[in-house]
């Protein structure tokens, strides 16, 4: 298994926003590592989400990119359960275990 960071956000979201351009930028300092990188849209309106992805394409540079999917989606399935805060962030190791969650924006220690 990977370890893996896997981030709830909206695409509306300034501080999920803020959120993400860290995240990229750890994403291709780290992308040899032995690690997956997933965003979760939390968007109720499937438009909104294709509108988001739409603004990533021309606004990010493809090695910044990584995957991200809508949680509304048909067949879609997780086992996080309500999330409550805009990002909330989850850290899940080699063997699928949650060993770190952050309701709302990182902070600079969780980088260490």
């Amino acid at each position: 298994g990977k370890k893996e960071l896997v981030s709830f956000f909206t695409s509306g979201c300034n501080l999920c926003a803020r959120d993400f351009r860290l995240m990229r930028e750890f994403y291709v300092g780290n992308a040899k590592r032995n690690f997956v990188q997933l965003g979760i849209s939390l968007d109720q309106n499937r438009q909104d989400f294709d509108t988001y992805q739409q603004l990533v394409k021309l606004a990010v540079p493809a090695d910044q990119r990584f995957p991200v999917y809508w949680r509304n989606a048909p067949g879609h399935k997780d086992n996080f359960g309500v999330i409550q805060s805009q990002p909330t962030h989850f850290v899940i190791n080699t063997k699928g275990q949650i060993v770190w969650k952050r309701e709302g924006s990182f902070q600079p220690e969780d980088w260490d």
